[in-house]
């Protein structure tokens, strides 16, 4: 009796989890302190157990795994809150819904999965997909089955019928789905605010106004009334989730800012009044900068139609200025790339932008990325930051990106939950 007792409680005793001591050269925690330099962070499963100033003790590292990034700066693995993970360069949706099938953006989110972790994305905002592939790869991802960021979903978004997410110009006779879910009316909203978060969605996404990369319509132009806007905030609100608005047109910003939603995605037209209400509100505003330049320099040799370098060339006039006003009256901002409009695993060259033609200063540029992008998620209690209970997602990077923001475009080293995926 005694000796089964004995065997049940050891049993019950589960196995300690496995340390890793991360020696970071310079420590860039996210949280805006200076760096520290010489710093070891401790790891213990998938969590930082502490952080602490020089070098571990022999103690310590007894029976440790270390990871020395002596000569590296560190900081927290970085977020991409407007990625489209299932999409590729090309035409915005016509070529993947009319010559792809749902299996081909499975594949290629799986592979682009893997290069935006390399690239140092531990976590992205997938604000998009036309089809739910991007559900079952964020589960595999999360069975360690697939390598990746960890994914935040809004599955297919909704649209209008003829808007920026459908698939326009063609005969009425070719029935087309549209890349998102093609939805209108306040009581239809409702409805597929319901399906969507059903079929997987952890935020959801409207589309308020016109688009670069659809046909027949106009950046210029709202689509979704405030109130339909206002129906799916309410709803998905009663569900726990957020809303995330593409807006381009200035009247759209305000639509969607005064109806409540989370987050501007592009914002690219925003003008005095939208600046005042998404500060008022707390709206973030998700740039995605770096995206103009690749339409307009690569974008007809990667099958962008003509009207989408014409649209692109019309906003580029007049979007960073815009943006950077409403960056310097306070606007919160978190860090968004559109990546798939280009190749994903550049995700990072919007931090230059942001620097250079923005006027971000470096640190501010990181937080976006990092804290202010998991405040926005939702997720600022478990990662975002290095600190003690956090998730420990980490990447390194050689020299010093407060000096130099583009160092952020190499990233040598990459952890995700206390596992090393890079080199």
């Amino acid at each position: 009796m005694i000796l089964a007792t004995l065997l049940l409680a050891a049993a019950a005793v589960a196995p300690a989890a496995p340390v890793t001591l991360i020696k970071a050269g310079r420590l860039i925690d996210g949280t805006g302190r200076p760096p520290m330099e010489n710093v070891t962070i401790v790891v213990r499963g998938d969590v930082i157990e502490s952080v602490l100033r020089g070098a571990p003790s022999a103690e310590l590292q007894r029976d440790a795994r270390v990871v020395d990034l002596s000569k590296q700066t560190v900081l927290p693995g970085l977020m991409d809150c407007h990625d489209h993970i299932t999409g590729t360069p090309g035409d915005g949706g016509d070529t993947q819904m009319l010559q792809e099938t749902d299996a081909h953006q499975a594949l290629w989110g799986a592979m682009h999965a893997k290069i935006t972790l390399d690239a140092g994305f531990t976590t992205i905002r997938n604000v998009g997909s036309g089809s739910y592939a991007e559900v079952a790869l964020k589960r595999f991802i999360n069975q360690g089955l697939f390598p990746g960021p960890r994914i935040y979903t809004a599955t297919r978004g909704l649209g209008i019928t003829g808007g920026h997410a459908d698939i326009n110009g063609w005969s009425p006779d070719v029935p087309l789905r549209g890349y998102a879910q093609i939805v209108d009316g306040v009581e239809a909203i409702r409805h597929a605010v319901r399906e969507q978060i059903k079929f997987g969605a952890d935020l959801i996404k409207i589309t308020a106004s016109g688009g670069v990369l659809s046909s027949g319509d106009s950046v210029n132009h709202e689509q979704y009334s405030e109130e339909e806007i206002r129906a799916a905030v309410e709803e998905a609100a009663r569900l726990g989730r957020k809303v995330a608005a593409h807006a381009h047109a200035a009247k759209a910003i305000v639509n969607a800012a005064r109806a409540g939603v989370a987050s501007i995605e592009h914002g690219s037209l925003i003008d005095d009044e939208g600046i005042a209400l998404m500060k008022q509100k707390g709206t973030y505003m998700v740039p995605t900068l770096y995206t103009l330049d690749f339409i307009i320099n690569e974008g007809k040799e990667n099958g962008v139609p003509q009207y989408g370098i014409d649209k692109a060339r019309e906003i580029s006039k007049v979007q960073r200025a815009n943006l950077k006003k409403a960056y310097q009256a306070g606007v919160k901002f978190a860090y968004g790339t559109d990546a798939a409009v280009f190749p994903h695993g550049r995700n990072a060259r919007d931090f230059g932008i942001l620097v250079d033609q923005l006027g971000v200063p470096p640190m501010e540029a990181i937080r976006m990325a990092t804290q202010y992008a998991a405040d926005l998620i939702g997720i600022s209690d478990k990662v975002g930051t290095i600190e003690p209970g956090k998730w420990a997602d980490l990447i390194a990077v050689t020299g010093d990106p407060l000096q130099n923001i583009r160092l952020l475009e190499d990233v040598k080293f990459v952890m995700k939950g206390g596992a090393t995926f890079k080199p």
